[in-house]
């Protein structure tokens, strides 16, 4: 696969901007080449027709939908915010719920998908929160007060069943690493 190709695909998953460094880094690239394949692909969304811009603040790199729709997009996003969780949103809530601060990839290996949309939905629906993860590059996600809020609890440990699914040691041993 080319370097551009292999950037827009990472550009594509990432939640969060990335500098050409970092884009260097989790490639396996030469930073330079990182960075003539970067210009190539900002030229090419600039110069075509397409629903996606790469932006460019700085160092850092971003694909975005292309401000010209950004009426549908936004209509789109709303009436995913407000209607019902699909179920992968449900399963990776769940998780979230019993397993916080959990990390992506270990929800993923709970889930045995892919869990970035799920994640992107909840955050946008305000129902979990994420913060830098302790000794990781990642993020931890855990539940947000407006959802427990909703909930009507006061803290995650009320609710039910709690102790034993966070502490399981079934699922304890699908996000430990296999030594």
């Amino acid at each position: 696969m080319n370097v551009s190709s292999v950037l827009e695909s990472i550009l594509f998953v990432s939640q969060k901007p990335l500098t050409a460094q970092r884009l260097a880094t989790i490639s396996g690239r030469q930073l330079k080449d990182v960075r003539d394949a970067l210009d190539e692909l900002y030229d090419s969304y600039r110069t075509s027709d397409r629903g996606i811009v790469l932006i460019r603040n700085g160092s850092e790199y971003y694909l975005a939908s292309h401000p010209s729709s950004s009426d549908v997009v936004k209509a789109y996003v709303q009436e995913e915010s407000i209607g019902e969780l699909t179920r992968p949103s449900l399963e990776t809530l769940s998780v979230i719920a019993y397993r916080s601060p959990v990390v992506k990839s270990e929800i993923e290996k709970i889930r045995g998908v892919n869990c970035s949309l799920a994640l992107r939905n909840l955050l946008i629906r305000g129902l979990i929160d994420e913060d830098a993860a302790k000794d990781s590059d990642e993020k931890s996600y855990r539940l947000s007060f407006q959802f427990l809020r909703h909930l009507g609890i006061p803290e995650v440990s009320e609710l039910p069943d709690y102790s034993r699914l966070h502490s399981s040691e079934c699922i304890a041993g699908l996000t430990t690493p296999n030594d």
